[in-house]
């Protein structure tokens, strides 16, 4: 039975947990652990911690998956249908121009079926995609997901937290447009926002100027904030602090909020690890932690396959917008993994 975890770091160091695992409440003090949980962080337990954790770089991938000549997967991919997503699209807006919502992300899921080829063989791309994502990855058996995500939830050693807002999309041909819209810079502000707000209160923020990241055939504005904590956070702390950052959530982050969106994901039936935190600890004393959000990745349980992608309905937002950036998502997706 496979049983594996994943993590790859922008450098091109990366480690496959091999199980079976142990379950811990809270990050070990020796490292070597992976976090996995679902996005509405319903596992108590989120630290994996390997029977064996090893070091792999692209020569040595190969032999440690057991591959014995397996082929990428061959995918068929179905055409999404619109209805339940424009429904939702249409209710956040009334909800936003109403200025009872700032923002929420609904995420439309492309399904397909897997023809022929291992998702195993998946990892391999993970571990060429561009030098500015992580590459994570959980597979049991005959399930599992893999990715590389440009959006960093946070890293974390000692008393010094580094953090990013990742939001606003648009094709890399675009820049000069992108530079100047306005829904697209109000939608990315919003997350630099949300985050200094909940940063703040653990110590002095510091904000790098907006600038723009290059990835996976897409163009984001990035935003870079760091904080040296005066008050104890750890890794668990900041994520129930963080997680979901209006780049993958909603805004407020009230209650009412966040049960809409996870009926909104029910309906539209998002895999639960797309946009979760998912996160590595270094392995000795360093506590050196990395803590990444999900996205940009495909799932799959037997050969039914899922590739979602999500966007922010704000008040400039247009449906025929969103669904050409939800395209551009998944097709980022698709090139990178070369499915």
């Amino acid at each position: 039975m496979t049983d594996i975890a994943f993590f790859r770091l922008p450098d091109g160091r990366a480690w496959i947990g091999q199980g079976p695992f142990e379950s811990l409440a809270l990050m070990p003090s020796t490292g070597g652990a992976f976090y996995i949980n679902d996005f509405d962080l319903s596992d108590p337990s989120p630290w994996k911690v390997p029977a064996n954790l090893i070091p792999v770089d692209l020569s040595t991938l190969a032999q440690h998956l057991n591959l014995n000549g397996a082929l990428p997967p061959f995918i068929q991919w179905a055409k999404p249908a619109t209805e339940w997503f424009k429904m939702a699209f249409r209710r956040i807006r009334r909800e936003v121009l109403a200025k009872r919502l700032i923002k929420m992300v609904p995420v439309l899921t492309e399904r397909g079926t897997i023809v022929s080829g291992s998702p195993l063989c998946l990892l391999d791309r993970v571990m060429k995609a561009p030098s500015n994502t992580w590459g994570y990855g959980r597979i049991q058996d005959n399930k599992g997901f893999v990715g590389a995500t440009p959006e960093l939830l946070f890293r974390s050693v000692d008393h010094h937290v580094e953090t990013m807002a990742l939001a606003g999309t648009a094709k890399p041909g675009a820049q000069e447009a992108f530079l100047q819209d306005v829904k697209e810079i109000d939608e990315h502000e919003i997350v630099v926002r949300y985050l200094q707000d909940h940063l703040s209160p653990l110590g002095e923020v510091t904000r790098e100027p907006r600038g723009l990241c290059h990835t996976s055939k897409l163009l984001h504005f990035q935003s870079n904030l760091s904080v040296k904590l005066t008050s104890e956070a750890d890794p668990d702390t900041l994520v129930r602090e963080l997680h979901p950052t209006p780049a993958v959530g909603c805004l407020p982050r009230e209650e009412q909020w966040l049960q809409r969106l996870k009926e909104y994901r029910t309906q539209l039936r998002v895999p639960s690890f797309f946009g979760a935190p998912f996160g590595f600890v270094e392995p000795g004393d360093s506590h050196l932690c990395h803590m990444v959000v999900s996205i940009r990745g495909i799932s799959w349980i037997g050969a039914e396959t899922q590739l979602p992608s999500g966007c922010g309905i704000v008040g400039g937002s247009a449906f025929d917008h969103e669904w050409r950036e939800l395209r551009l998502k998944r097709e980022s997706v698709v090139s990178m993994l070369g499915l």
